[in-house]
């Protein structure tokens, strides 16, 4: 059994300001832009940030459903936000860097215990491939909502 790791970045053209409160607002923002791998999507308390407690079914693959309630926490500079899966050992974490005037770089880095053996091996081979074009997909439609707000 190993850590497996996905990650995805992408430039977001938005302030900081404006990127970080849009990945904070779980009731808005963030529903419109999750995607249609993110099923059965509730906000089950807070829904601005810290201490915002989220459902979701997450379709990694057809086959690879799972079913999350995600309790999130800011990082201590302020700078991005964690996800942390009640039902599981995955912890996603959002950054959100300024790059220049008016550009963000955001970055979605997910991790959790991988199975053993050789669906194991099958699952950090493949699994970081598939999340990283799910996350690709997520932050396509952040930077496209914020470019048309």
């Amino acid at each position: 059994m190993g850590q497996v790791v996905a990650t995805a970045e992408r430039v977001v053209h938005a302030p900081a300001d404006r990127v970080q409160a849009a990945l904070a607002d779980y009731a808005g923002t963030r529903r419109r832009i999750a995607g249609p791998q993110f099923s059965e999507y509730r906000v089950e308390s807070g829904g601005q940030g810290a201490g915002t407690r989220v459902h979701w079914k997450l379709a990694a693959t057809e086959k690879r459903v799972r079913d999350q309630v995600v309790s999130v926490s800011e990082l201590p500079d302020g700078g991005g936000l964690v996800e942390s899966d009640t039902h599981s050992s995955m912890v996603t974490t959002w950054t959100v860097h300024p790059a220049d005037a008016g550009v963000t770089t955001v970055r979605v880095r997910s991790t959790w215990d991988g199975a053993g053996g050789i669906g194991g091996f099958f699952e950090r081979t493949f699994a970081p491939r598939g999340l990283r074009r799910l996350y690709d997909g997520v932050l396509d439609r952040l930077d496209a909502e914020l470019a048309g707000s």
